[in-house]
């Protein structure tokens, strides 16, 4: 069986650095590969070229024009590998905001990933405080985080928790400061053993 895990979350609250730590604990678990597919890594370079054609700012990527242009056909890039990869026998660790998938329940939806019941499907919503994410963001220095500090009222308006239906099935897991015990939690989860198993490896912390 192949696994397709979303690592998904605003910015800010850690989801690439997540990810890294747990994938060599999710593939020994699992006993299965593992590829890590995160979306700014995949089309970083192609939208800031993207970018800075249209609008002369390659670090653009919260711009109205960005977000009716780009976000969609990033998101299905991501996804449509993490389909090829799920066909050929390798799992996916998918990492990306996806907060209109997540609020919209698309990520459950197995026909509009176009998977089968024969692949394991885990959807994690990795949250901050706003307060702690802000102070992630200004400290990485990441040129892409430029438009959200400098119009952070407005970014701050699409930044939601999931509540009520839309944590149906979902995983919360609290990035603040979490301790091997939030992670070995988690970790089981992600590979269906129940917490506290055995046979879970360590995670590094």
């Amino acid at each position: 069986m192949t696994h397709l895990v979303f690592f998904c979350g605003h910015a800010g609250t850690g989801k690439t650095t997540l990810a890294k730590k747990l994938i060599g604990p999710l593939m020994r678990a699992s006993a299965t590969p593992f590829c890590l597919l995160d979306k700014d890594t995949l089309f970083g370079g192609y939208s800031a070229a993207a970018m800075g054609m249209l609008t002369g700012d390659p670090n653009d990527r919260d711009s109205p024009l960005f977000l009716q242009h780009l976000r969609d056909p990033e998101y299905r890039g991501l996804l449509d590998t993490a389909r090829d990869n799920l066909e050929l026998g390798i799992s996916a660790l998918v990492v990306g905001p996806l907060s209109r998938e997540v609020r919209e329940r698309r990520l459950f939806d197995r026909a509009w990933l176009g998977i089968g019941t024969d692949v394991a499907l885990r959807v994690v919503w990795i949250h901050t405080s706003e307060e702690t994410a802000h102070q992630r963001i200004a400290e990485r220095g990441n040129p892409n985080d430029a438009y959200k500090l400098a119009h952070w009222d407005e970014y701050r308006q699409r930044r939601f928790v999931p509540s009520g239906e839309i944590c149906k099935d979902l995983v919360m897991f609290d990035n603040t400061a979490p301790s091997r015990a939030d992670y070995e939690a988690l970790l089981a989860h992600l590979v269906g053993e129940p917490h506290g198993s055995s046979a879970m490896p360590p995670v590094p912390v």
